[in-house]
């Protein structure tokens, strides 16, 4: 389960060791953790990490096909993750210490800038290997995050990116080395911590307004 750090006015969100899926105690979790964040006062920044081989696999399948009748409101509640990440008023970053795939991988674009391991793991979006639709949601995200062209290719080929590869496609900020990619994380966002507050929530929020409409729209098709 996710667990909250705090390195000076920089928070750490460690969102797990294993392959941090998103299970519905996971979400709640990671939200009253950010609640903990949000109500802090005076300079602030997130970074999200995570330890072992997975930084995040995303959405729980098993959790899903045990539970068909919850699918909406599991999916609404991972689509509001996303859309209340990408609006904190302050600046995140994503320290991708290993394999960000499919929701992961989505989640990672809702942060601000992101920072991967630069020898070993995978930035990937493989909805069209695994049959699974991205919601128009999912799509505006990954759209708005990412160049068309990089876009395109990761959402219709489901290619793997490596770091170095991942940091040419823009998809990431910098590589760092495997003992380094929180660190680096932490030096990204120390120079924004004064810009935490609400006209930078409002500058996100303005920034991503037609993203946030597709994230938070309840009648989005799942299939």
């Amino acid at each position: 389960m996710p667990v909250l750090d705090r390195q000076d006015d920089v928070f750490v969100l460690d969102i797990g060791d294993n392959e941090n899926r998103f299970h519905p105690d996971w979400l709640a979790s990671a939200n009253a953790l950010l609640d903990e964040v949000e109500a802090a006062e005076g300079p602030k920044a997130l970074v999200t990490a995570a330890t072992g081989k997975f930084w995040s696999n995303g959405l729980d399948l098993d959790w899903l096909f045990a539970n068909g009748d919850k699918v909406e409101d599991y999916v609404a509640a991972v689509h509001a993750l996303f859309a209340r990440i990408l609006t904190l008023p302050f600046v995140t970053a994503a320290a991708i210490q290993g394999h960000a795939f499919a929701a992961g991988a989505m989640l990672s674009l809702a942060h601000d800038v992101r920072v991967m391991r630069a020898d070993r793991g995978y930035w990937c979006l493989p909805e069209a290997e695994i049959d699974i639709p991205f919601t128009p949601g999912m799509s505006a995200l990954i759209q708005a995050r990412l160049t068309p062209q990089t876009a395109h290719e990761a959402m219709v080929t489901a290619h793997r990116f490596g770091g170095a590869e991942a940091l040419g496609r823009e998809i990431v900020d910098r590589t760092a080395a495997e003992g380094e990619v929180l660190a680096t994380a932490v030096e990204l966002v120390h120079p924004q911590l004064k810009k935490a507050g609400p006209t930078l929530g409002k500058i996100k929020n303005r920034m991503y307004g037609p993203t946030l409409d597709a994230l938070l729209d309840k009648n989005f098709p799942v299939g």
